[in-house]
């Protein structure tokens, strides 16, 4: 997913070979190297931080959709055992229900596959 968007990957940093001068290693060569290094880890922090995020609101709202869940249930049971519902009513509770249960199982149920 996010492949493309970093400069190095593992075995190019594993094999890089600095060139020897008299003195060592050529120090521009190595700074340049380690800027890259740098850099990726810098984007790989933003990633990580972004992920965290939207983790949380997808929890938060996971959680939100489940108390409602809870609510319209016990609304469908309540509605259900009063002796002066109607047919109607109870079908619309039952119909948001399944949406709400489809929009958080069936999401689910789709990163797994």
């Amino acid at each position: 997913m996010y492949k493309d968007e970093f400069n190095l990957t593992s075995d190019m940093i594993l094999e890089k070979n600095f060139k020897i001068d008299t003195r060592g290693y050529r120090l521009k060569e190595v700074d340049q190297f380690l800027d890259l290094i740098i850099a990726d880890y810098e984007h790989f922090y933003t990633v990580i931080r972004n992920l965290e995020k939207e983790k949380e609101d997808n929890l938060e709202q996971i959680i939100n959709l489940k108390q409602e869940i809870r609510n319209l249930k016990t609304n469908a049971e309540i509605v259900k055992a009063s002796p002066n519902a109607n047919g109607s009513g109870n079908l619309d509770v039952l119909k948001r229900l399944s949406r709400l249960e489809k929009a958080i199982y069936g999401k689910k149920e789709d990163k797994e596959d």
